[in-house]
């Protein structure tokens, strides 16, 4: 009994004893607990911020290059070499697709409109000004823009608008919209870009279509020596090959094939229609809207001269 009574003593000193310890610890534990939850915030906020780096870094990728999801999948069945090719294998539905030209060593992915007569590879696009068009001279050799959406802005690029252009005779077509729901277009056959060596020189032939001829300058024959883009070496700001005194790529703020220095320049600032500047900056057609209107969308697409439509 008395043995019993010690044991019992014991336990109760015992457990007093953890309860003591417990409450002397309590404050420790505490600065313990906090200094680990201060420690996972801070792992999670750097994880948030590896996020937002990674998602930004996706987004610009889907912005510039595309993603395999947006592109039509031909499932390899052949290499095409523009969207003509496409067309006439039986692919009618308007969207991205990847084609490879004759002399490119890799493909890449190009907007191809299956409408009007089907079998245009769009070249270029202006839409809503999302997209800075005001770039060097490597962009504009490589391409830019947005090769997701449907009507993102991008440019091909004049190494690809080079590779295309050397295969065959390309009609040129132009589409230009106003910012009163109005539309115009302008045609020309034979259309060519030179190669880097010969700084992208431009070469179209005969015009046709209702926006006038603002690319070769035609509208009057004692303005050609100033206002023609033909036979053109394109310019950017920091490559300047115009025919100008200064530099029609820095004053505009684009790339484009300058003389002295544009009747049309369509990759020119976004404006909202009528505008006032310093320079003519525009996204500009001279024969439709003059010098102070900047137009609200532009279409340019190219398709082989001798283009039949498989109808089948």
């Amino acid at each position: 009994m008395r043995k019993m009574f010690g044991l019992i003593l014991m336990a109760t000193a015992l457990g007093m004893g953890r309860e003591s310890w417990a409450a002397e610890d309590c404050p420790q534990e505490l600065t313990r607990l906090r200094a680990q939850v201060y420690l996972l915030e801070t792992r999670v906020k750097r994880q948030q911020v590896k996020i937002t780096q990674l998602l930004h870094e996706k987004e610009v990728q889907f912005l510039d290059k595309g993603e395999e999801d947006n592109v039509i999948d031909l499932r390899g069945k052949r290499r095409y070499a523009d969207c003509s090719e496409i067309f006439n294998d039986g692919y009618k539905r308007s969207g991205f697709y990847k084609i490879r030209p004759l002399q490119g060593q890799a493909e890449f992915p190009v907007y191809c409109d299956m409408s009007d007569g089907g079998g245009w590879t769009v070249i270029q696009r202006r839409s809503d000004g999302s997209e800075n068009f005001n770039r060097d001279w490597k962009d504009y050799e490589n391409g830019f823009g947005n090769f997701v959406k449907k009507n993102g802005e991008y440019l091909l690029g004049n190494k690809n608008l080079h590779l295309l252009t050397t295969q065959g005779n390309y009609t040129l077509k132009i589409e230009l919209t106003d910012f009163e729901r109005n539309s115009r277009y302008a045609q020309y056959k034979n259309f060519k870009v030179g190669d880097e060596k010969n700084s992208y020189e431009l070469n179209i032939g005969e015009y046709s279509g209702t926006a006038g001829d603002s690319l070769a300058g035609n509208f009057h024959p004692e303005v050609q020596w100033w206002a023609s883009h033909q036979r053109m070496k394109f310019s950017t700001w920091d490559r300047d090959s115009d025919n100008y005194e200064g530099n029609c790529a820095r004053e505009d703020q684009s790339g484009w094939w300058f003389n002295r220095c544009h009747s049309a320049n369509l990759n020119g600032l976004y404006h909202g229609g009528a505008y006032t500047a310093e320079t003519d900056n525009g996204i500009i057609w001279y024969t439709w809207h003059g010098w102070w209107y900047s137009l609200k969308s532009v279409v340019m697409k190219i398709r082989p001269n001798d283009f039949i439509p498989n109808v089948v």
